[in-house]
């Protein structure tokens, strides 16, 4: 639909109070800058089902999701929505597509790795979820 900006989706992947970061290799556009990882949501499928189906893809890991993060991230003629996911089973986050790196970043080192201008914001939001919680439980 015309003026309906298409959704994609994101995780904040949490382990160990950090969020897992991913280097993206295409488009050349966006090679070289860390992301959420995620991606867009296809015909019959809901926004959570596109996201584990995504990180599986992505990243090789099944995911179970967990909270949304804020609310509709802008993102160009797209908008972002972000869920805050752990790994489950024994999978490890691994680069296989679109992708030559991950990383694990604690909420206090979020400028350590050169978000892209539209994950910056929703990643900063997770960490900040992910500092709450923590003081919460202690």
């Amino acid at each position: 639909m015309d003026g309906v900006p298409e959704v994609v989706v994101s995780a904040a992947v949490v382990r160990d109070g950090r969020i897992l970061a991913a280097r993206r290799t295409e488009p050349a556009a966006l090679a070289g800058g860390w992301e959420l990882p995620g991606g867009k949501v296809e015909d019959g499928e809901t926004e959570e089902t596109a996201l584990v189906r995504e990180l599986r893809e992505e990243l090789g890991v099944d995911v179970e999701l967990g909270d949304r993060v804020g609310g509709d991230w802008p993102l160009g003629r797209f908008v972002m929505r972000v869920w805050l996911a752990t790994v489950v089973g024994d999978g490890e986050p691994a680069p296989i597509e679109q992708h030559d790196a991950v990383r694990w970043v604690a909420p206090g080192e979020m400028g350590s790795v050169a978000w892209l201008p539209g994950d910056r914001e929703p990643a900063e939001a997770a960490a900040r979820l992910i500092v709450r919680s923590g003081a919460r439980r202690s």
